[in-house]
């Protein structure tokens, strides 16, 4: 029974702090957009679609993010590499991994 207490204690502090992952916690602009779609080359995220149709590379979209240009997100860090990483809400449907995903070939600034 202790295993069990000690496993829910881990997954509450875990549930309880998802925001310590994130290096960079912007303030969203009035006018910022949010993330609609990723754009994908190979498996791998090279940019973002935003809810104003404009699609922007994976350093543009951080640069965005950082200067409150895009909201729902912050930015993390993994192997000295930034990315964007949706901030923990109520909702599931905003987060970047259930998003649907665009080829980039579909678009020329990924060309």
């Amino acid at each position: 029974m202790a295993k069990n207490t000690t496993n829910q204690k881990t997954q509450q502090t875990y549930t309880a702090n998802p925001m310590n992952t994130l290096q960079f916690i912007p303030t969203p602009k009035k006018n910022a957009q949010d993330i609609v779609a990723l754009v994908k080359q190979s498996g791998k995220t090279v940019g973002y679609k935003l809810s104003n149709g404009q699609t922007v590379q994976k350093p543009q979209a951080i640069s965005m993010a950082k200067t409150g240009d895009i909201k729902g997100v912050g930015v993390a860090t993994r192997n000295g590499a930034e990315y964007l990483k949706s901030l923990p809400n109520q909702s599931g449907n905003n987060n970047l991994d259930d998003l649907p995903t665009e080829s980039a070939s579909q678009y020329q600034n990924f060309q």
